[in-house]
């Protein structure tokens, strides 16, 4: 996987890109950090990009682990989403 296709961005999802091919050569190029964690795109499995913040998936399934914890009631369907991942990553 390149690093071009772990990065999604949000920054212009309501616009559409005019030059495609010129953006995907410089995101061949281009390291992305976490805001969150600080690792760059190129240690991570997946990096959303937005205006002014980055999260990596990492980050992200902590958050999401954290929010279905703290209701105390996480869903079977959430645990095996989280176990999967977790199990992935490791």
């Amino acid at each position: 996987m390149s690093d071009s296709e772990k990065i999604v961005s949000l920054n212009n999802a309501r616009n559409k890109a005019k030059d495609t091919q010129k953006e995907d050569n410089n995101k061949d190029k281009q390291v992305i950090h976490c805001s969150f964690c600080g690792r760059p795109n190129t240690q991570v499995a997946k990096m959303v990009e937005g205006p002014g913040v980055n999260i990596c998936s990492e980050c992200t399934m902590i958050a999401v682990q954290y929010l279905i914890l703290e209701d105390r009631l996480p869903s079977g369907e959430a645990q095996k989403i989280l176990d999967i991942f977790w199990s992935k990553i490791r």
